[in-house]
This record gives structure tokens, sequence and C-alpha cells, in this order.
């Protein structure tokens, strides 16, 4: 590792805390903040960076990306055979557990209306509904949906899950009812009754979300859009909603974000937002993963064998 230089390179970040864990974990390596025009590296650490980082570094042997989602960085003209490498999971699968947990079981509760009624000094019941009629779909069945599938089927949910290729039942996915490419996607959404999306951004799952797939959840379905903003259409969202079709949704993403002031989201009484909190980075974690990794190419393991490594043709 004494020749190793690594450079770090992360849009709206604080580098320092980076810097001084990645100096600390891999002491043997040069780690740098990087400024235009600096030295070639050998690895980098990024989050969004700008198009000039990957000209002035077409050498690197591998490009950590501090997130689960790599679109940010796949949308910049990556030189041909660059490695990128993403978390896989460093403590968010969990997190999105919970918070899509957490969204499932205040709508199957009514806890929103719940915390209506009180804060209207009103005190009712509500008739409990039946889990069996509540199937959850989740749309994207990686390392966090599964992790999210596992945690719904400990509260006796149905899960369904849906992907772009067939995935075998085994694991964190045994009993999950599975559905895999376009053919099989309108029987897939007919069968869930809320739906959670979990999927990568690519050109083919850009604006998913649309009217056309959403009419096909069942009346009175909900929607918790927990991966990109641009996976959902804002205006057919809001359509189904006020034309009663769903009943509501929860999104922690947003097209551009902050959402903006004035955007019809903010006021909807059938949305429930979050500032894109559902899964955080932790950067512990993260750099003990990273190094982990950089050890192992520095050791003369093939990139192949980490996990994490995108096919940058297919976007994850």
């Amino acid at each position: 590792m004494s020749n190793s230089h690594i450079t770090f390179c992360c849009t709206n970040t604080d580098p320092d805390p980076w810097l001084s864990g990645l100096r600390a974990a891999l002491p043997d390596a040069e780690v740098s903040l990087w400024q235009p025009g600096a030295a070639a590296a050998d690895y980098a650490v990024v989050w969004a960076p700008p198009q000039a980082f990957i000209d002035e570094q077409p050498g690197l042997k591998a490009l950590f990306n501090i997130g689960a989602g790599v679109d940010a960085l796949l949308r910049l003209r990556l030189p041909p055979g660059m490695q990128v490498v993403r978390l896989d999971d460093a403590g968010m699968s969990v997190q999105m557990a919970e918070y899509v947990c957490q969204a499932v079981i205040r709508h199957f509760r009514e806890f929103d209306v719940a915390e209506a009624d009180m804060a209207a000094g009103k005190w009712a019941f509500r008739k409990p509904r039946s889990r069996a009629d509540f199937a959850v779909g989740i749309m994207g069945l990686g390392v966090l949906g599964s992790r999210v599938a596992q945690a719904l089927q400990a509260f006796d949910f149905p899960v369904n899950g849906w992907s772009r290729s067939a995935k075998p039942a085994t694991g964190a996915l045994a009993g999950v009812h599975s559905f895999a490419g376009d053919a099989q996607l309108p029987d897939f959404l007919a069968a869930s009754r809320v739906l959670v999306n979990l999927l990568p951004l690519t050109a083919q799952t850009e604006n998913i979300l649309n009217h056309a797939n959403l009419s096909l959840l069942p009346a009175g379905a909900y929607v918790i859009n927990v991966a990109r903003g641009a996976h959902l259409v804002d205006a057919d969202l809001l359509a189904l909603l006020d034309s009663g079709h769903l009943a509501g949704a929860t999104l922690d993403v947003f097209r551009t974000e902050p959402l903006p002031a004035g955007h019809p989201f903010w006021q909807h009484p059938k949305l429930t937002l979050t500032p894109h909190t559902s899964a955080r980075t932790l950067r512990d974690e993260s750099v003990a993963q990273i190094a982990r990794k950089i050890r192992a190419l520095e050791a003369g393991q093939p990139i192949s064998s980490l996990a994490g490594v995108v096919d940058t043709s297919l976007g994850y």
C-alpha cells in the first residue's frame, strides 16, 4: 500500500472526516482531496464528481462510489473499462428496512388517521385490516430490496417481488412471490396493495412509476418511493391520488432535491414526505468497506471478486 494514492472527490460532502477515516484505515497510502490539476491517483472515492475529475483521472484502478446508487456517476463520460464499485450495504439495508416497514405499518394500521383524529380531539377506533389483503410488492430485489422483503415478512405481510431477471426464492427471498421481466410486470402490480420502489435508476426504469403502470395497482393501493425521484412521473401520481385510485404515498426521493418551494407535493393531504433520509451512508462502515476492498485489490485479488462491482452497461 505504500505507493498507492487515493483521491477523494465527493460533492456536498464534508471531506475532513472521510480523509481522516481513510488515512486511519489505510495508513500506508497517500490520501488526498482532489483539486483540478492534481496528480494521477490509483483509486478514487467519489460522490457525484464533475466530468473534469473523470477526464483528469483516466487511469484509476477503481472508482468507489459512497452510495448504493450510481446513476449520477454513470451520467458522466467514463473511460472504457473504468471499474466502478458501489457500496454493498454498509449499514444501509437495515435503515431501508426500518423506513419501509414503518411506512407500510403506518398506512396499514391507519396511524396517520389516528394521529389526525387525536389532533382534532376525536377519540375513535378503526376496523382492523387483514394482512392477507395487504400484499406488499417490492420493485428491485438487490441487497436493499431483499432486506426489506425479509423484514416485511417478519410482520406477516405477503410479499411480492419484481426484478428485471428471475431471482431464486432462497435466503432473504424465501417466501417471496417473485415476478420478472416486462411480461410479468402487470400481474405483479395487480397483486400488490402496497408498492415499494427500490429499483436502480437506468434508461429502462426512468419514469416507470407512470400513469399506465400505477393504474394497474388495485384501487386504494399505496406507493412508497425510496429509490430515485426520476422513477416517478409526479403529475401522474397526483392525478391518481386526486381520482381516488391511490390511497396515498410516502416519498423520500424527488426529481429535484431539495424539493422546490411551491411544488404540489408539499401540501397534498395524501402524501407523506421525508428529505431523502430513508438510508443514509454511514461513514465509518463505508470507510471500512472501501479500505477492505482496496487492500484486496492491492493483494492481487481480481476486481471481479469484490461485492458491489457495477456493470456500467446495465447501470447497476
